[in-house]
């Protein structure tokens, strides 16, 4: 049995209702106004009425604080507040009024400045609750009914339509489903399960309606497990102590120390007054909150919602980043990676086919089929008598032709060169989209979900930050993950993860060192609260990842967190040099009052000198750090969204150049001489002009931002290798008119050449869009 005396329980009862979110600014405004007509009556001759508004700031000063102190005591830590509660009873004991006001102002701003920092802090999962199904269809031998879903029992036949989530784990009874799986794997490509293959609970299904047999309940169902394991992941995060109390330990038995000691050797109370008025922590309790308000604000103005002053203050601590795939390092969204045109076919006129005959379906990867001929601007036709089969593609008529596009059939025949987009979409992790046209395989769209433009440079920025261990956790398969990790240079990956296996990845890497996780998904949320600091990417990612993190990037850019990393950490260091600095002077003047050198009024005066340099400080985090992100002036902004639009506009002419290699390897005859020819006609009519704009147009305007023209110089030897290989080319051109054919002895060099170039076009195309594109909000 609990027995609680009905003091401590009307003591709690009082600090509760002291302490509220209302609170802090309604005391700074006593305060100020307080101190501000004890001045007035000060100055028109009234010493006893300004004694008495100084002694009614102060006094409504001391409840709040004692209910403050009594609140950190309960919790089993004594704050910097109690220094304060002191000082303020010493100075209305000892009759030094003005003291104790500027004293109570001083508190009553530091605690507005950090409710500000924390007001944000929101760790509810209520939208992941929310997505969770109530009820399911089951289907009886009296029809198909609505039940609840705490209903369902493990073998209760389900009917799942379009576009509904799995209610509860199970087993496929149709012939096939079509599954949108990316809440729990991250995943954004659309699986297909046939009969029999086992279902989670919280997928989505992307075709048509088919039949589950439930082989679990709800509670034991995987979205149910994930909803636990956000819940207590989220629990054991325990609370960001106060920067301050991290120095109190120390300071408070030091303060009370030196006042007494002053007391007893000069038998004066108000010496030792005056010792606790200048030891009032305002450094501390102002230093730490301005600081992590002025990196809150930095970081909002880029896009960066961080929940509270701890989150920052972690931030800035952290050592090690765990990042998933999908969404984060990648576009989270596929995207054309080549055409493949089988023989008589352009690889041009085959994505407008696909993307003609597309236009009408709702699959992702159509979508990228379509929004890629878009972006270059071909011409669609509109298709007629379309059909779509849920995991086999779409069929129609396209300016006369029976056209389909989707999957080939496992006895459809696939000539020599279907064959080699089987071997390439293995190699590249790519996804494969089969054009046929008339019955008859006529090309090929490779897609993949391909990185961000500025992963790399973000993850170099991190390692700059002070993180020192990058993994990534993903849901993907080993062999993709494993490439992608290699590109970025990270130091781990762990592939094929659930979100139970995300948490206890998430949990190890906690026992080494301060961890961030940063993910956009469903299935990262649980990963996401078991982080010290958790990071959503808010722009297109989960509602749920985003209640669940710390940390919320609402652009849909992951250099942002690289910003956020360096703005904690400045921020950190801005608010420890303030808080020591502050502590310094303090001491200072505690060693000038015990000598009798500081009267309490004049150490309140002093304290408010201190103060202020204290702020002045830490409002530095205010400031922009140009040496993690350089300025860009609103020119080069402009050429660099013109220039990168245009590398979407010359994936064609880069296909051309590897589609007219492979036709030289294939058969080098007239036909293979006439795609050079078109591929020549490209480069010179398009891909020249651009390279030679960019070099006299939007290099010069990045110089100044980059450190000079040295910082391109690189690139600029790029554009040189790219010319010399065209002007190759063409050489090759002009000797074949001359002998009207290609001789053999020129084939192995031209190859050579169209494979060359490819190589450079395509790595100086990334390095492009990795090191000067992704410099543009």
């Amino acid at each position: 049995m609990n027995h609680r005396s009905p003091h401590t329980a009307g003591l709690r009862r009082l600090s509760a209702a002291v302490v509220s979110p209302r609170l802090e600014p309604v005391l700074l405004t006593v305060t100020a106004a307080a101190l501000t007509s004890g001045g007035i009556a000060w100055l028109i001759g009234d010493g006893s009425l300004a004694d008495r508004f100084w002694g009614l700031g102060t006094l409504s000063a001391v409840v709040p604080a004692v209910a403050w102190v009594l609140s950190a005591l309960r919790h089993g830590h004594a704050g910097v507040d109690l220094i304060a509660v002191l000082a303020l009873a010493g100075t209305l004991a000892v009759h030094e009024y003005l003291a104790g006001a500027l004293i109570a102002l001083m508190l009553a701003t530091g605690r507005t400045l950090e409710a500000a920092a924390q007001r944000r802090a929101s760790h509810d999962l209520r939208t992941l609750l929310e997505r969770a199904p109530r009820s399911a269809r089951r289907r009886t031998d009296a029809g198909v009914a609505t039940v609840p879903l705490a209903e369902v029992t493990a073998g209760d036949l389900l009917v799942v339509g379009p576009g509904e989530v799995v209610p509860v784990d199970g087993r496929v009874e149709s012939v096939a489903a079509v599954l949108d799986e990316s809440v729990l794997t991250g995943e954004p490509l659309q699986v297909e399960r046939a009969r029999d293959e086992m279902v989670r609970s919280g997928v989505v299904n992307a075709g048509g309606a088919f039949e589950l047999r439930a082989t679990a309940t709800e509670q034991d169902s995987t979205y149910a497990g994930i909803v636990r394991l956000a819940q207590q992941a989220g629990a054991e995060s325990a609370p960001v102590v106060r920067l301050a109390d991290h120095y109190a330990a120390w300071f408070f038995p030091l303060s009370l120390s030196v006042a007494g000691l002053a007391w007893l050797i000069s038998g004066s109370a108000v010496r030792a007054v005056a010792v606790l008025v200048v030891a009032t922590p305002c450094p501390l309790l102002l230093a730490a909150p301005v600081a992590i308000v002025s990196g809150l604000s930095r970081a909002s103005r880029l896009g960066v919602v961080i929940r509270d002053g701890g989150a920052l203050e972690n931030l800035g601590r952290a050592r090690t980043c765990l990042l998933d795939k999908t969404g984060t390092l990648t576009r989270g969204r596929p995207r054309v990676l080549d055409v493949t045109a089988a023989p008589g076919l352009t690889p041009k006129e085959a994505l407008r086919l696909a993307a003609s005959l597309d236009q009408y379906s709702p699959h992702v990867l159509a979508q990228a089929i379509v929004d890629t001929a878009r972006e270059r601007r071909l011409q669609l036709s509109v298709p007629s008598d379309v059909t779509e089969e849920p995991g086999r593609g779409a069929t129609g008529t396209v300016d006369g032709h029976r056209v389909s596009i989707g999957r080939l059939g496992p006895a459809d025949a696939r000539p020599t060169w279907a064959r080699a987009v089987d071997n390439r979409a293995l190699l590249d992790g790519a996804a494969v989209a089969w054009l046929t046209v008339d019955g008859r395989p006529a090309g090929a769209v490779l897609l993949r979900d391909p990185l961000r433009h500025d992963a790399p440079r973000t993850l170099r920025l991190l390692r700059a930050a002070g993180i020192q261990r990058l993994l990534m956790l993903t849901g993907d398969r080993s062999a993709p993950a494993h490439e992608v990790a290699t590109v970025l240079g990270l130091d781990d990956v762990r592939a094929e993860l659930g979100p139970a296996d995300k948490v206890a990845a998430v949990r190890a890497e906690r026992e080494r060192a301060i961890t961030v996780m940063v993910g956009d998904g469903v299935n990262d949320a649980p990963a996401l609260a078991a982080a010290d600091i958790g990071v959503a990417m808010g722009a297109r990612g989960s509602t749920a990842s985003s209640e669940a993190a710390d940390i919320v990037l609402t652009t849909d850019r992951v250099d942002r967190l690289a910003d956020a990393v360096t703005i904690a950490g400045r921020a950190r260091r801005i608010a420890v040099q303030s808080a020591l600095g502050g502590m310094l002077m303090s001491l200072a003047a505690m060693a000038a009052a015990a000598a009798g050198l500081l009267p309490p009024a004049a150490g309140a005066l002093l304290q408010e000198g201190i103060d202020v340099a204290v702020i002045l400080n830490a409002l530095r985090a205010l400031h922009v750090d140009h040496a993690t992100r350089p300025a860009i002036t609103p020119a080069a902004e402009a050429l660099i969204h013109r220039f990168a639009a245009e590398h979407d506009e010359l994936q064609d002419v880069l296909e051309a150049v590897r589609a007219a290699a492979d036709r030289l390897s294939d058969a080098p005859g007239p036909a293979a001489l006439a795609a050079v020819e078109e591929t020549h006609r490209l480069l010179t009519e398009r891909l020249l002009p651009h390279e030679h704009a960019e070099e006299h147009e939007l290099y010069p305007a990045l110089a100044p931002t980059l450190g000079g023209p040295e910082a391109t110089a690189t690139m600029s030897r790029a554009h040189t290798e790219i010319e010399r290989l065209s002007r190759r080319i063409a050489t090759h051109l002009q000797l074949a008119r001359a002998d009207g054919r290609l001789a053999p002895g020129q084939l192995d060099d031209l190859r050579s050449c169209l494979y060359g170039l490819n190589t450079v076009l395509r790595l100086h195309f990334t390095q492009e869009e990795e090191n000067y594109f992704s410099l543009a909000p």
